[in-house]
């Protein structure tokens, strides 16, 4: 696992400054010195912030906040870049209007050399690549801020395929990086009450775990595996085969596929491609893969799409998977039946469930929204109806809510957005909604599935049964821990983090002062005892104490002064 710690204010030696000072600069460059200057960073780091301050740039006085956020990301290098396109599958984490600026965010970066790569495939695979492969590509196909692919040929088979080698020392830089943001996202927590709401280290711990995985081959070459299993009876689409005695953690190797990608619309003509059956099959495998097998690509943009021979599909990079349980399913196709036939009261009690929140929000109000969206958009005509702009406007319905969409079902509304676009771009007669139904009706019918409700009502008997049998047990537990004194109670106090804080600094102005004065006091008796040695005729000792005393109390009053208190 990724390995992150708190950075505290003990001993103020921080093992990261010199990347710290390159991080706050950036942020500095782009507008955010304000927000920096209120997390009081000057009272864990020993350098001042407006050091870091740069010269404004008119150029970037014209961006909003969230251009800014994505440009600096993009300049603080990978772990940023990384950060911002998970984050940005995360409107559970972040407001909306990040959430489509930070999918703007290319992760493409320069090729580290061969020679490294040569390497870190020697330690993992045990033996070199030119023992492995007749032939290796030294330059990349494509290089990214996790790894760099490249291409090769097997020497046991004379198979093609593409090497994905990670990025040298790439866990070490995220882990640094990391542990500088978990300080950031906690100083966000104490002094910015606005910030509070969004947990700010909940969403770098997050993003830690989500990190994890994309810095796991072998976790996305079982992703593969997973897929190609769910489609191996289907011949509309093709998986690229992964050779797990060349693949490990920080090496993957696989099939190399040579094809058009769906967005090279022109390109498709010319070889005499059917783009609307293409369009067709697209719709139906994402349809599969989400109500059928509730394991889908996470991530279809026509850039991960090849189309072969025969109109054969093929998916690419499958790094970001989502998976999505049969209630979920269920939940979501009612909430389609209830928008068809404008069931507003049931609609709006199916986006509740499907959604979390702190607060029960305003029923009515939300009721009324979400009227207003079916009305906008569920009387046009079927070719009219827009999967993207649809999904942009529930997500701020939802955000107006306070309502936060669950990641697997927002990555699912955006795999069905990516379908409907890239749809539209081969097919102008494209029709997402004809797509979906037939699933949607399946799922219906599922329910009733006289197998299913037999197999449901013994599992409910199963564990009303086993209720039954625990309750006397747990009382009886519960009673002896009250006779035996061994009860408790707890109490969490919360919103004391200010107080805490306030009354921290207070008392170590205190000691500080009382270090002073006992200093003062010291020197004043050693002055006056004559202890040697001397400078011109005062005691040395003495002298240097009240130097000591005098830079200690300019530094007092300094702290009291910028702090606006004394």
């Amino acid at each position: 696992m990724l390995s992150i710690r708190r950075i505290g204010a003990i001993g103020r030696t921080y093992r990261h400054i010199h990347r710290y000072r390159q991080i706050l600069g950036i942020l500095f460059q782009y507008g955010f010195g304000e927000l920096l200057r209120d997390l009081r960073l000057e009272e864990y780091l020993e350098f001042g912030l407006q050091i870091l301050s740069k010269k404004k740039d008119e150029h970037l006085e014209k961006l909003t906040r969230a251009e800014k956020l994505r440009k600096a990301m993009e300049d603080l290098g990978p772990t940023f870049v990384k950060m911002g396109q998970i984050l940005s599958t995360r409107p559970d984490l972040i407001p909306l209007r990040y959430i489509h600026e930070l999918a703007k965010l290319q992760d493409s970066v320069p090729p580290f050399p061969y020679e490294e790569a040569r390497q870190i495939f020697t330690a993992e695979i045990g033996r070199a690549p030119e023992e492995v492969f007749e032939h290796i590509d030294p330059v990349p196909l494509a290089a990214a801020s996790i790894g760099q692919v490249h291409r090769a040929r097997l020497a046991e088979t004379g198979a093609e395929v593409v090497v994905k080698i990670q990025r040298p020392r790439i866990r070490e830089t995220i882990e640094v990086d990391l542990e500088i943001l978990l300080h950031l996202a906690a100083l966000a927590e104490k002094h910015l009450e606005e910030l509070e709401i969004h947990r700010p280290t909940r969403i770098i711990k997050e993003f830690a775990r989500n990190l994890e995985k994309e810095l796991n081959y072998v976790t996305e070459a079982a992703n593969i595996e997973h897929f190609a299993r769910r489609c191996i009876e289907d011949d509309t689409v093709y998986v690229p085969r992964v050779f797990r005695d060349y693949s490990t953690r920080l090496v993957l190797t696989m099939e190399y596929v040579d094809g058009i990608k769906a967005s090279n619309v022109e390109q498709l003509r010319k070889q005499g491609y059917d783009l609307p059956e293409i369009a067709r099959r697209g719709a139906t495998l994402i349809m599969k893969q989400i109500f059928v097998n509730g394991f889908f690509h996470g991530d279809p943009h026509p850039g991960n799409i090849f189309i072969l021979p025969g109109n054969v599909i093929c998916f690419l990079d499958f790094g970001m998977m989502g998976r999505i349980s049969r209630q979920e399913r269920e939940d979501f196709s009612d909430l389609i039946i209830q928008v068809v036939s404008r069931n507003d009261r049931k609609a709006t009690d199916t986006v509740l469930k499907l959604t979390a929140y702190d607060r029960e929000p305003d029923r009515a109000e939300l009721e009324r929204d979400l009227t207003q969206l079916i009305d906008q958009f569920f009387y046009l005509p079927l070719k009219e109806l827009e999967m993207g702009p649809l999904l942009h406007q529930l997500l701020e319905i939802l955000a107006r809510h306070a309502l936060r969409v669950r990641p697997n079902l927002f990555l699912m509304l955006k795999a069905i957005a990516s379908a409907d676009g890239l749809g539209r771009q081969l097919d102008p007669d494209f029709e997402i909604a004809r797509h979906a139904e037939p699933f949607v009706r399946k799922i219906q019918m599922n329910r009733f599935n006289p197998r299913r409700l037999a197999h449901e009502m013994l599992d409910s008997t199963g564990e009303f049964v086993y209720l039954l049998k625990e309750v006397p047990r747990e009382l009886r537990a519960i009673l002896h821990q009250a006779r035996q004194g061994k009860m408790t109670i707890e109490f969490q106090h919360r919103g004391l983090e200010q107080l805490l804080y306030t009354q921290d600094r207070t008392s170590n102005r205190i000691a500080f002062a009382i270090v002073l004065a006992a200093l003062i006091i010291g020197s004043s008796l050693i002055v006056l005892s004559g202890i040697p040695p001397k400078w011109h005729q005062i005691p040395v000792i003495g002298l240097i104490g009240f130097v000591v005393a005098g830079i200690m109390g300019f530094w007092l009053l300094l702290s009291i002064l910028r702090r606006g208190r004394m």
